[in-house]
């Protein structure tokens, strides 16, 4: 979405204005893409440096869009691929996203939600493992 929007916007300047469809495409790219050009294509090539087993192009693509800060929203991504991908990896790629995610002063309920849920799962990995 952040090369789309620099794409639109080097359009923009060509010719003065977009039109209708452009100008719609443009507007939702501003309500959902929270990442800019450098920071996006700086992610993807980190994502591709995990190497990762069978994450493909398509799936770093769509990661870089939504931008999953924890591995729950990871899982919720890939769901909708015929991907695979453990728990470890998952959380390689959840750690590597937060890093580009932009740190606000205090937590989120979304943020202490989804922490106290790892650590929950993490509890119960111990207590399976014991």
């Amino acid at each position: 979405m952040a090369e789309l929007k620099e794409d639109l916007k080097k359009i923009k300047e060509r010719d003065g204005e977009l039109n209708f469809r452009a100008n719609k495409t443009e507007e939702y790219l501003g309500l959902f893409s929270n990442v800019e050009v450098g920071k996006a294509r700086e992610l993807k090539e980190k994502l591709k440096k995990l190497d990762i087993p069978r994450l493909k192009e398509e799936h770093i693509t769509k990661i870089v869009d939504i931008m999953p800060a924890t591995s729950e929203e990871v899982k919720s991504i890939l769901q909708g691929y015929t991907i695979t991908v453990n728990n470890d990896n998952v959380k390689k790629i959840a750690d590597a996203v937060a890093e580009f995610i932009p740190k606000k002063g205090k937590k989120t309920e979304k943020a202490e939600k989804a922490e106290k849920t790892e650590k929950a799962e993490s509890a119960e990995k111990t207590e399976k493992a014991e």
